[in-house]
């Protein structure tokens, strides 16, 4: 089996076939038809390195991986072979740093896709367990919406040891997003610059995508039922060990953005555990003037109806969620308040990417990009933003804390500022795979250390 998978990395590698995710193949769309953005996608391969050195430089580290990975597992028990293969990605996840952030991402995508990606099999602390929404959590780190924007990679991702993941922005319509280059890496200051412009393949394509998914994840748990109890069958969510949320963006062009969540709901909400209104990005014009009093009451009140109107099981509708900015005064953060209470919002994200450029990013000329900036620096911000939300809404509504969480402290930080769930995505980019099960040990022992005897008992105790 390990020599099958090599031989097919090796091809894919050397014939250049792995496909991009992030980038359609398709024609630019009629505001960015320009002669300049033309002639350079039509010059080079999309989402592939050009220099062969470094190809062959990262296949050979790969397949040097995956050889004495095999040699080794046959001495060790599965528990520690899980182990060194997560160790592992150490080594390979430099190389990543050598190529284009773009390019670069895709390859992630495409490499947790494929599965050429560690899969966790030690359990979760059992400190770390949890349930929210009727869901239940293996433990309360997820990966943020803007990875796996087209839900290509979902089973790999939640393999990776993430109690949840969270696929999107997906809009209604295909488009491209913003012209190229449109991310920036800041690695002194573990950060990022981005501007991707809700880059999507469409509500359609990752509807199929999904339901592909769901189909062989019920004939698998329907072929373990036999074999194994139903305690150990039943678990997580709709996307098996996992829990799957799903962010739903509009189009650029479009008028209506309230019609292109109601879309994104009933097309995609069946495959969801939860869904998320995106009104944040920073990318797309307009969008966050949807964070007003006026215009989120009336886009939450339609995407509320139009998820109630359709038939449910005996689980019930996903929760509906909305992302919020850190970017927001104490009147719109008390405005988004009054509007989750009143209408009973199932939780709020906090937060998006910031248009700010705080220490010591504003001294790095990247910082003259325009765009949101993500990872370390954003974590003070996103941190205060989320204390205010939590006592504007009296933590009666579960919040996730996202935004510059690199660490099981920074995670343990959220959760004490008022987050049940949390969410990275930098930090993840930086240091790969390894990161999760370090992140996850970090945070039992923080809880562990305060006497806290589950993720619930330490939600908001900064405030208490």
């Amino acid at each position: 089996m390990s020599t099958r998978v090599t031989l097919k990395f090796m091809r894919d590698c050397l014939h250049r076939k792995l496909k991009p995710s992030g980038a359609l193949r398709v024609g630019a769309p009629r505001h960015y038809s320009t002669p300049s953005s033309s002639s350079s996608s039509s010059s080079a391969a999309p989402g592939v390195p050009q220099s062969s050195k470094k190809g062959r430089f990262f296949t050979a580290a790969t397949i040097g991986l995956v050889i004495a990975g095999g040699a080794y597992a046959s001495t060790v028990d599965e528990a520690t072979f899980c182990g060194w293969l997560f160790s592992a990605t150490k080594l390979v996840n430099p190389l990543f740093a050598l190529l284009d952030p773009e390019v670069a991402h895709q390859l992630a995508v495409s490499a947790a896709a494929r599965g050429w990606v560690p899969k966790e099999k030690r359990p979760d602390p059992s400190i770390l367990g949890l349930e929210v929404w009727g869901r239940r959590f293996s433990n309360p780190i997820g990966l943020a919406a803007g990875f796996d924007k087209n839900a290509e990679a979902v089973e790999g991702l939640l393999g990776l040891g993430f109690g949840f993941v969270e696929a999107g922005s997906v809009t209604p319509i295909p488009q491209e997003g913003n012209p190229k280059p449109r991310i920036f890496r800041l690695r002194q200051e573990g950060a990022i610059i981005n501007r991707y412009g809700f880059n999507s393949e469409g509500i359609v394509v990752v509807a199929k995508r999904l339901g592909a998914q769901h189909g062989k994840r019920k004939l698998d748990e329907t072929s373990s039922t036999s074999s194994a109890s139903n305690e150990e069958v039943k678990h997580g969510g709709k996307a098996g060990p996992g829990i799957l949320g799903v962010n739903l963006g509009k189009n650029k062009t479009s008028e209506d953005a309230a019609a292109d969540y109601v879309q994104g709901v009933h097309t995609l909400s069946q495959y969801a555990d939860y869904l998320v209104i995106n009104v944040s990005s920073p990318n797309t014009p307009g969008l966050r003037q949807l964070q007003g009093r006026k215009q989120l009451k009336d886009i939450v009140k339609k995407v509320q109806a139009a998820r109630d109107e359709m038939q449910w099981g005996d689980e019930g509708p996903p929760p509906l969620l909305v992302k919020i900015a850190p970017d927001l005064s104490k009147q719109d953060l008390e405005d988004i308040a009054a509007v989750a209470l009143a209408l009973r919002v199932d939780g709020l994200i906090i937060s998006n990417t910031t248009i700010s450029r705080p220490d010591p990013v504003s001294k790095n000329p990247v910082a003259e990009e325009p765009g949101g900036l993500s990872g370390k620096p954003l974590f003070p911000l996103s941190t205060n933003t989320l204390k205010e939300m939590y006592v504007l809404t009296k933590g009666k509504i579960p919040l996730i804390g996202c935004g510059g969480v690199s660490s099981g402290e920074d995670a343990y930080k959220k959760i004490r500022a008022g987050a049940t769930l949390v969410q990275l995505y930098t930090a993840f980019a930086y240091g790969g795979p390894a990161l999760i099960p370090e992140i996850k040990a970090e945070l039992a022992r923080c809880l562990e250390s305060d006497g806290f005897k589950n993720v619930y008992e330490a939600v908001g105790a900064d405030f208490r």
